[in-house]
């Protein structure tokens, strides 16, 4: 999917919602560990019932690898469910990936080639040769992790080298690679004061935001210092979209939350 395909369907849906797919076993309705691939019907259940209100759908990896060989195959089904019946949906595989360029080539051929993902979420910490064979693949975007939303960023993400915080010369050194169009960032969304600094290092880059929700981001705060003329911004909910409910009403529950967050988006977008 290129950008301008993601930046028409925003304007079409009046949403920049991403839903993340972190579908834990413990959580979902007791009543689906009864279907023959339970992680799957859950997903498809919450996708058929809020599509119209997303333009992006997210799932972690690591809640389907934890159950090995068919967690992956639940993985699969979902993203083939996705791109055979909701093929204007933009899909985003938060896999965090990111090793020597050999390796990482491997990693983009799973994602991109094998399961056919639009995206996938990438970690900068070795550099330019651990991410570039990512950007190489025509019309799929790599998210290169910026400045994340949990309490351990501050280990390192903003402290100083030089002068200047590390997650700002991530960025700008980014900028560099080889096939730089094709990067997005993830910037949480309870770091949304940092937003204004960021838009001046890459004003036009799509930003995956993370954190709107259970982890209390606000999403005026994000849409003030982050939106840009073609929006620029995916706002991601798991937790607070997909675990409304845990009753046999899970997917009507989480299409009103959704709906929620789709009408203060239009609102925002107007």
């Amino acid at each position: 999917m290129t950008t301008q395909q993601l930046v028409s369907e925003i304007r079409k849906k009046k949403s920049f919602l991403c839903i993340g797919l972190d579908v834990d076993l413990d959580k979902i309705p007791a009543h689906l560990l009864q279907e023959e691939d339970p992680i799957f019907a859950f997903n498809k259940a919450i996708i058929d019932a809020t599509h119209h209100l997303c333009v992006a759908y997210k799932p972690n990896t690591a809640f389907y690898e934890a159950y090995g060989i068919k967690g992956w195959k639940s993985l699969e089904k979902t993203i083939n469910y996705l791109n055979e019946k909701y093929p204007e949906i933009f899909t985003i595989a938060d896999a965090k990936r990111g090793d020597i360029g050999n390796t990482s080539t491997m990693y983009a051929k799973a994602f991109f080639e094998d399961l056919a993902f639009d995206s996938v979420t990438v970690a900068p910490y070795m550099g330019k040769d651990s991410v570039e064979p990512f950007l190489a693949f025509k019309d799929k975007h790599t998210i290169l992790l910026a400045l994340t939303s949990n309490q351990g960023a501050f280990d390192f993400q903003t402290k100083t080298v030089d002068g200047k915080e590390l997650y700002k010369q991530v960025i700008e050194t980014s900028k560099s690679w080889e096939n730089s169009q094709n990067l997005m960032y993830v910037v949480g969304a309870t770091k949304a004061e940092y937003l204004a600094d960021i838009r001046k290092i890459i004003p036009e880059s799509f930003l995956l935001v993370p954190g709107v929700g259970a982890q209390g981001g606000n999403l005026e705060e994000v849409c003030k210092y982050g939106m840009t003329d073609t929006v620029g911004l995916l706002i991601n909910s798991s937790r607070g979209v997909i675990y409304t409910s845990n009753g046999t009403n899970f997917a009507e529950a989480a299409a009103t939350k959704a709906e929620e967050l789709q009408q203060q988006m239009e609102t925002i977008l107007k």
